[in-house]
């Protein structure tokens, strides 16, 4: 199987899941968005829970707008309150660029809540019924953005679930895909694996001056974060480098074609004429991740794991896991026979290459249907930002 059946988009790319995302721009209206979802199949409500303050959460705009822009959404309503100061078009003025449909309900200018409700009814029939209208075509693999992180990372995932992830990315690298590899904090002392994949010294200067700005930003004097995870070390980690390593196994081996920035001016994505192998600037942060990755368009999302995991309602996520603690129901690819010997690396990822495709073809994960993490979005406190970059002067 090289092709796969999805939902065409007008600005040419290819959805391999048609939602109808509702956006509440502020929390005020997030319950009326979830009532609205009631009665939408196939929907999915994101909230900024932050602020509906515009000023210094530009970041969080960003990730309203790729979400909305995102090849797995296939319509948009976005939703404010009104008394806050984020207007509603700028999220979904660049998502009316693209054809794709959208449209804006303000609750205020309706009355109230409960008049707001049956517009926003109406509002979403329409939505759902343009959604429906999106035509199926058959896609090459070369169509796809894929996300790639791990999480829970113990010993198992060094030896086998990341390994078996590197696999299927060269084969996802080889057939034109993109694969965008995620959690700049996990590379911290594998750098040089990476930039050893990059011939280009602006794009070595650029990775190294986001892995740098990232360790600044979780590790200030007197409040580091833990990197190494209790988690970490009961599952037989001993270092960070060798948890590093461990997570660079994932992305294979293929030449690192691009650096993406996740930013108050915008959220940047694969250059379709350039595919291969992409480091991106998505959070460690497990649901916020995600958001990340849905905002640089990536369409699935493969989560290795030693002893957690997570759901996300726009991207699909793919689950491997080498420990055998953690094979339940919820894991989709069991790669413990590697730890006992019974089979490679090579194998397993040959396994999981034929369920990307199975799953880009609208098979659902393990439990794709059962639970989700909350849509978190993740932002950098840009007044944090503004003291390290007066101290790095």
């Amino acid at each position: 199987m090289t092709t796969f059946k999805g939902y065409q988009r007008k600005d040419g790319s290819v959805g391999i899941r048609n939602k109808v995302l509702i956006v509440s721009v502020d929390e005020c209206a997030h319950g009326l968005c979830e009532r609205l979802a009631k009665d939408i199949p196939d929907s999915v409500v994101m909230t900024n829970y932050h602020t509906c303050m515009l000023g210094g959460n530009e970041e969080i705009i960003q990730n309203l707008i790729g979400c909305s822009l995102n090849p797995n959404v296939g319509a948009v309503l976005v939703v404010t309150m009104g008394c806050g100061s984020i207007d509603p078009e700028l999220v979904a003025e660049p998502v009316r660029k693209t054809e794709k449909p959208v449209e804006v309900l303000h609750v205020i200018s309706c009355g109230g809540s409960k008049k707001a409700l049956e517009k926003g009814k109406v509002l979403c029939k329409g939505l759902h019924e343009a959604r429906n209208a999106a035509p199926v075509v058959e896609a090459k693999l070369s169509s796809l953005v894929m996300g790639v992180k791990c999480g829970g990372s113990d010993t198992s995932s060094g030896l086998a679930s990341n390994p078996t992830v590197g696999v299927a990315v060269d084969k996802m690298i080889d057939s034109g895909a993109s694969v965008i590899g995620g959690e700049l904090i996990e590379l911290i002392g594998g750098e040089s694996y990476l930039t050893d994949r990059m011939d280009d010294d602006a794009l070595k200067a650029k990775f190294m001056r986001l892995v740098q700005a990232e360790e600044e930003r979780w590790n200030i004097p007197g409040t580091e974060v833990e990197i190494m995870s209790v988690g970490n070390s009961t599952g037989g980690l001993t270092t960070i480098e060798e948890k590093t390593l461990g997570a660079i196994s994932k992305f294979g081996t293929r030449p690192v074609v691009g650096v993406l920035e996740a930013g108050p001016l915008g959220i940047e994505k694969p250059d379709p004429e350039k595919p291969g192998l992409y480091i991106g600037e998505a959070t460690h942060l497990c649901g916020a991740s995600a958001v990340n990755f849905a905002s640089m368009g990536c369409q699935l999302i493969l989560w290795t794991s030693g002893g957690a995991g997570f759901n996300n309602p726009i991207v699909p996520v793919i689950r491997i896991s080498g420990n055998p603690d953690l094979i339940t129901e919820d894991q989709d690819i069991d790669a413990t026979a590697i730890m006992r010997g019974e089979a490679t690396s090579q194998e397993m990822g040959e396994n999981l290459f034929s369920t990307i495709q199975e799953v880009a073809n609208g098979t659902p994960t393990a439990i794709e249907e059962v639970g989700c993490a909350t849509l978190s979005i993740y932002q950098k406190e840009q007044r944090l930002e503004k003291c390290l970059a007066m101290c790095n002067k």
